[in-house]
């Protein structure tokens, strides 16, 4: 990226080339919990503080990075009765030096009922192009997350009893994988992730055959082998 913008990088080439030798340099660390942990996580995380489970839940049911979700403004949620949705902030990847200065693109990702009701009570007060998501001290989580959010998510891991590995984005993770499960064509998976349908098959097939084993097995042939005594050899 520095590259792209800066001229006077000579060396791009070389930093690709030794990258490259790194073992399992483009192996995506993509971890998946299962619906049931996703739930404990996001209990555990109201139990530690509102507003950090309040993001926590946001990102457990749009699957989106915590850039995003932080960059969410008030007039962003739409509180239908029974089909409310956030308008999502695509994501802030490149752009280059004038990123800042565009007008950012957003996207419709659908949320439960439970979560507008919560959001919408939390956002009271607040001027459509306030944050919709603020931390317990009242400031933006874009601005200054500090370190306090990777030890509250450590706490939440820890207290679930999932390995230290797992971070925020095994939610992101889970929500893809969820939504592959359950037939949603991945053209849309794609887009409600903020992602492609390259990136999607390459980092999370082998994720699903993992996690597909119920669906498959409803189309495995179905019949009762013959008896051992009654079974004909194949003469050819």
């Amino acid at each position: 990226m520095a590259a792209q913008h800066d001229q006077r990088i000579k060396n791009r080439d070389a930093w690709e080339i030794g990258l490259a030798d790194l073992p399992d340099a483009q192996e995506a660390r993509n971890v998946i919990i299962s619906d049931d942990k996703v739930r404990e996580f996001v209990a555990a995380a109201y139990g530690l503080d509102e507003q950090f489970g309040l993001l926590t839940d946001t990102l457990a049911i749009t699957g989106a990075r915590p850039s995003q979700a932080v960059r969410l403004r008030v007039e962003d949620l739409h509180d239908h009765p029974v089909r409310p949705k956030l308008m999502m902030p695509k994501s802030a990847k490149g752009g280059g030096r004038n990123r800042s200065q565009k007008k950012v693109e957003r996207f419709s990702v659908p949320i439960t009922v439970q979560l507008a009701v919560r959001l919408k009570a939390a956002a009271t007060g607040r001027a459509d192009h306030e944050p919709l998501l603020l931390q317990s001290d009242g400031s933006p989580w874009d601005k200054n997350p500090g370190q306090n959010y990777h030890r509250q998510v450590d706490k939440v891991v820890a207290s679930i009893g999932l390995s230290a590995d797992v971070t925020m984005y095994a939610l992101r993770h889970s929500s893809i994988v969820r939504m592959l499960l359950r037939n949603v064509p991945i053209r849309l998976v794609a887009s409600l992730h903020n992602t492609s349908v390259a990136m999607i098959e390459k980092h999370y097939s082998r994720y699903i055959v993992e996690h597909s084993d119920e669906i498959s097995r409803h189309a495995l042939l179905q019949h009762v082998p013959p008896a051992g005594e009654n079974v004909v050899a194949f003469t050819g």
